[in-house]
């Protein structure tokens, strides 16, 4: 018979089951793969960012004269990813397992080859080779085989499934799967990684133990690498605290499902890289470069430096730069004529340079300044990295801005649409790495200033000079609540331009117009505090809408119609992806591999981790303070900040202050070298 006690026990556990299971987000808080990794590795750091500022906080339109267009939905489109491109041929795969773990010189080349053995049955188990990896999954040391407590726990459960049954090995010796991936391991160096990241473990024929150890370690090995090329073999957080993308790992359960029920194993693992055009492309050079770097190397053609070429005139230097740029008629030929003209346009389009035909300083710094080979595989290997932090489905129409290029472009359907050129941000203050969302443009943008920087900075200097806000174009209100706002209408002269396209993201950049349209002339536009401006901003808001809501035949004079002294918000329908991505190797629509400059040092430091010490825990994320950028997080937390210390409306200011008629004027305007030392001051 029941009692009191009893009952009350009863009741207890049943609470404590009702309490255990009304918090499963409590128990998931921590990640447990991420304490093993600590307790088993090395320390992790904890990486958790700081909630973004609200959206309203980064970018609102000012209360009183705000108006909002909703474009009207576009049609539907289907929401599936386009096909990808063809995956190269599989590896041949060897009769015999290949022990050796050195990479080849050069990645082989893909050929044809029969279709792999069938998915691995797991009928006939051998019950002694069953308990052997029964008994190595099962013990404390079983964490040696893999990199992640996670990837040990699914493998556990996948050959508990299999009833422990192996699929790299029959027993008695490697299978035609164990081979496969073996050979597959051994080649990675063919999509720009490190074959001996991932070593391959000796199956010896006969020797039962070594056999099911090496299962198990192949197996780890198998994970480790499907990780590494979804998500990258460096985390990007070890490269820049300016960068941000939101890592797709694949699930170990799900990676050794599809590997034991292939018929296909090198197509299965492959899938696992990004599939993008481009990222197929940069692969394809990176065999080209390195097939180069096997054979003897080409003599370097050097042209001095001078005054520029004139064209139709003589000068000595023309046959070294004939030769330079392969040209097949007259090598001895003093005439700078139409032909040599030609050619360095040619090598100039390529190059990035303004194609003028003008061999000037620039042009024969690009000449002389020839990467080597070994370096130009250097290159393709850090940014096809680049390409596996991101997204591996762009999108069927998205932005996607090359930081080094300094150039946006738009794809529709997967194709180029339009594109234009861009003023990124400075060494100092870069323009992140991410993956946003397009959501609306601002039309007539108000600039505010962040309140911390009225109290602390605007405000004292107005109690010293009433004037000086006028002076800047900046207007001040007192708020309802007492406080004060200061801010920048919309005008021709504001910071922002007349048009903003927002994307709201955690570094608080955007895309823009500018009042200073001179910069676009420059061959190097890296002088924004990590903003992006538009060269065509009209143009560009003209084709976005066209994507995104077709049917309101927004163009850019619709838009420029829309200019005056109120914001005005165009909400997208459907948002649109914006990839700002750092190529400095790609492979342009003629087939050309481009090189550009390092301006953020990203290659340096890529190559510096794969070949120095770092290289063990390269894969584990560690926070960093913020690198770009001087100012702190509360003021971070407003739209414009980074554009704040460079707004060009000051510069006419300042100089007429220094042209003043006014001894005091003039004096005050020299005490300061223009309004970036003025904002640099109010700023630091």
């Amino acid at each position: 018979m029941r009692g009191p006690l009893l009952d009350r026990i009863l009741a207890s556990t049943a609470l404590a089951l009702v309490l255990g299971m009304s918090v499963p987000a409590l128990s998931q808080s921590v990640d447990p793969e991420e304490t093993a990794r600590v307790e088993s590795r090395i320390p992790v750091p904890d990486t958790t960012l700081p909630p973004p500022p609200d959206a309203t906080d980064v970018m609102s339109p000012m209360p009183a004269n705000t108006g909002t267009v909703d474009a009207a939905p576009a049609a539907e489109t289907s929401s599936e990813p386009a096909n990808q491109a063809a995956t190269p041929a599989p590896v041949a795969e060897p009769a015999a397992p290949s022990t050796a773990t050195a990479p080849a010189a050069t990645p082989a080349a893909p050929t044809a080859s029969a279709p792999e053995a069938a998915p691995a049955k797991t009928a006939d188990v051998d019950p002694a080779f069953a308990d052997k990896l029964r008994d190595l999954l099962t013990a404390k040391t079983a964490s040696r085989y893999f990199a992640r407590p996670a990837e040990r726990a699914a493998a556990e459960a996948f050959y508990k499934d299999r009833n422990y049954a192996p699929i790299w090995t029959d027993g008695q010796a490697p299978s035609a799967r164990g081979a496969a991936a073996i050979s597959y391991l051994q080649n990675v160096d063919a999509d720009g990684m490190e074959p001996a990241d991932y070593p391959t473990p000796d199956f010896k024929t006969g020797d039962s133990d070594a056999l099911a150890e090496a299962e198990l370690r192949l197996t780890g090995e198998v994970l480790e690498y499907a990780r590494h090329a979804a998500i990258g073999r460096v985390h990007y957080s070890r490269i820049s605290n300016d960068i941000g993308f939101e890592l797709n790992t694949p699930e170990p359960a799900d990676v050794l499902a599809k590997i034991a029920g292939t018929d296909n194993l090198s197509q299965a693992l492959d899938s696992y890289q990004p599939q993008h055009p481009q990222y197929k492309a940069l692969k394809a050079k990176l065999a080209e470069a390195r097939g180069k770097a096997a054979a003897p190397a080409e003599e370097i053609v050097r042209i001095p430096e001078g005054g520029k070429f004139k064209v139709g005139a003589e000068d000595p230097r023309v046959p070294l730069l004939r030769k330079r740029l392969k040209m097949s008629d007259d090598e001895t030929s003093l005439v700078y004529d139409k032909d040599v003209v030609d050619a360095v346009k040619k090598f100039q389009q390529g190059a990035g340079l303004s194609t003028d035909g003008i061999a000037g300083p620039a042009t024969l710094r690009a000449l002389n300044g020839v990467q080597k080979r070994e370096r130009t595989a250097d290159i393709i290997a850090a940014n096809m990295e680049r390409w596996r932090w991101m997204p591996h489905d762009l999108g069927k129409n998205y932005v996607m801005l090359n930081i080094p290029e300094y150039r946006v472009r738009l794809f529709k359907d997967q194709k180029l649409y339009w594109d234009t050129k861009v003023v990124v941000g400075k060494p100092t203050q870069a323009t992140p790495l991410m993956t946003g969302s397009m959501r609306f443009i601002t039309v007539n943008p108000t600039w505010n200033v962040p309140p911390s920087i009225i109290a602390k900075e605007y405000l004292p200097a107005v109690r010293q000079d009433p004037t000086v806000l006028d002076r800047m174009g900046l207007r001040m209100e007192q708020n309802r609540d007492g406080t004060v706002r200061i801010y920048q209408p919309p005008g021709d002269r504001n910071a922002l331009g007349r048009i903003r396209f927002n994307f709201p993201n955690k570094f608080l950049v955007y895309q823009h117009d500018t009042p200073d349209k001179h910069l676009f002339a420059h061959e190097r536009r890296a002088y924004s505090h990590g903003c992006m401006r538009v060269e065509n901003p009209l143009m560009y808001g003209e084709k976005l809408l066209s994507i995104v809501a077709p049917n309101e035949k927004y163009t850019a004079e619709k838009l420029r119609s829309m200019y005056g002294p109120s914001e005005i918000n165009i909400n997208f329908p459907t948002q649109l992806p914006v990839h700002l991505t750092y190529q400095t190797a790609f492979v342009d629509d003629a087939g050309n591999l481009q090189i550009r400059d390092d301006i953020y040092n990203l290659d340096k430091r890529y190559l510096a981790i794969v070949r120095g010490d770092e290289r063990r825990v390269a894969d584990i994320a560690t926070p960093r303070a913020p690198t770009g950028t001087n100012i702190s997080q509360d003021q971070l937390r407003f739209e414009g900040v980074r554009e704040a210390r460079e707004m060009s409306p000051f510069a006419d200011w300042f100089q007429s202050r220094q042209a003043s008629n006014n001894p005091n004027d003039r004096r005050r305007g020299a005490q300061m070298n223009g309004p970036q030392d003025f904002f640099s001051r109010l700023f630091r």
